[in-house]
């Protein structure tokens, strides 16, 4: 049984490996994800009214291999162990084209190096990722390593599995409050962006909606201006079941609208819009943008939306009628691990398209530059060390989108056990502070998934 059982560990770790799944995570990321977050931004549109119809557009995205640029200003390739012993940080540059298109004609594309990714140790673009054991070992690397880390600044650091609950779907819980019965929660996500939606029927059996900053939105409103004009396409929508249907109509007398039109005034009059002009915008803009934008947000999606919130009405009321037991968040099909890949995209996003990130310190470089009368070389507009600094500050620090602290953390190097079980570490997003003993119990989900013996100390216990 012993031999069987090392013979088993011994293949997984030759062909699977223990950190395989942060290293295949990253690839993901670096030959789909950069491409597609590329692709989605498309074109950037400085305002330069001189020059007319003017955009930078956006094409072909190339990673280089891992280097350093010297004091003296020569690029040259770099080894981990170089990295570890000169403190410096083992990165790649990334390229992306980019073709000026002015009043429709395209100009000759330039290669644009728009800033350097931390490389992971052992992925497809690190110089380990192929090295027989002879030449590891000349390169002063552990044959045994299994990569799955970073360097940063000298520091091996890793990103930690983030767990959180579920996206895009209607999760259900009897509420603990005097004047809610029931509630359901749906965590919207669209790119990367995570919009809380919170569903609550009251004990009168009013059905109201928390989103964005719309606080307590009487669901009848929103359905009838996402397009079910009619009460009879309404209770058609939310079930067959009469029971249900009869459940609801207590909606239905409390608040009688006509038309898509009445209920975007009423949305605009439920978030203190005054001015009736500006109302229906605001109403559209919230409804498009901000309600469940994992479905769309385009007017043409807004029958799909009232479909999936009428589901979700459905699923309270039974739950309410006790003809479905509630969720159980504890329960691991009502979860997700981020993984490295997950992780960087989202860092990625919020450095390109934030308040000052790189794309907007593009468009105002480019109108700074021409108003002195010259066209700039578009190199000169890419402040690439803004991704750079920005990238390897998460990573060294651990702050991460969304507030978010220890998610990057320094290996633990005490022994090849240690080294191993850290990279395999789970974040919870439970705080601290808080005891909550059914999240921290074991849950038969997680046989198989997770360790139940490895826990931490102390108040994170569990």
């Amino acid at each position: 049984m012993n031999d069987t059982f090392l013979t088993l560990l011994d293949t997984f770790t030759k062909e699977k490996g223990f950190v395989r799944f942060q290293i295949d995570s990253y690839n993901d990321f670096i030959t789909r994800r950069i491409p597609k977050v590329l692709s989605e931004i498309g074109t950037i549109k400085p305002e330069v009214p001189d020059l007319g119809d003017f955009k930078i557009k956006l094409g072909e995205f190339k990673i280089g291999d891992p280097k350093v640029k010297e004091a003296d200003g020569s690029d040259r390739s770099i080894t981990p162990m170089e990295a570890r012993i000169r403190s410096l940080t083992y990165s790649a540059p990334m390229y992306v084209e980019m073709t000026p298109v002015l009043n429709g004609v395209e100009s000759e594309p330039s290669i644009v190096n728009f800033g350097d990714l931390p490389v992971m140790v052992k992925s497809k673009i690190c110089y380990l990722a192929n090295m027989p054991k002879h030449e590891l070992i000349q390169a002063g690397e552990d044959p045994d390593d299994p990569g799955g880390y970073f360097i940063i600044n000298g520091t091996e650091r890793i990103l930690v599995l983030v767990e959180e609950i579920a996206s895009n779907r209607i999760i259900t819980a009897k509420a603990t409050t005097s004047n809610v019965s029931e509630i359901a929660r749906i965590h919207s996500e669209k790119d990367g962006y995570v919009q809380r939606h919170l569903l609550e029927r009251k004990r009168d059996g009013v059905i109201t909606m928390t989103f964005a900053n719309v606080t307590k939105l009487p669901v009848v409103i929103l359905l009838k201006a996402l397009g079910l004009e009619s009460d009879e396409l309404i209770i058609n929508a939310i079930s067959a079941d009469p029971q249900v249907s009869e459940e609801f109509l207590t909606n239905l007398y409390e608040y009688s609208i006509g038309s898509k039109e009445e209920g975007m005034d009423e949305i605009g009059k439920h978030i203190k819009i005054p001015q009736k002009e500006f109302r229906k915008d605001r109403a559209v803009k919230l409804i498009d943008r901000y309600l469940l934008p994992h479905l769309g947000q385009e007017p043409a999606n807004r029958l799909d939306k009232a479909n999936f919130l009428a589901k979700a009405i459905q699923k309270v009321i039974r739950l309410h009628l006790n003809k479905i037991e509630e969720d159980d968040l504890d329960h691991y099909s009502n979860k997700r691990l981020r993984l490295a890949g997950d992780l960087l995209e989202i860092l990625l996003r919020s450095i390109l398209l934030g308040k000052w990130g790189l794309i907007t310190r593009i468009t105002y470089n480019y109108q700074k530059l021409t108003k002195r009368g010259r066209l700039p070389p578009l190199q000169a507009i890419v402040e690439s060390n803004v991704l750079t600094n920005q990238l390897v500050s998460a990573l060294a620090i651990g702050s991460w989108v969304g507030g978010r602290t220890g998610v990057s953390q320094r290996l633990e190097r005490g022994s090849y056990i240690k080294s191993i079980s850290h990279m395999r570490n789970v974040l919870s997003p439970l705080t601290s502070t808080q005891e909550h003993f059914e999240a921290r119990e074991l849950h038969p989900t997680h046989w198989g998934k997770l360790c139940a013996s490895e826990t931490p100390e102390g108040a994170t216990i569990g």
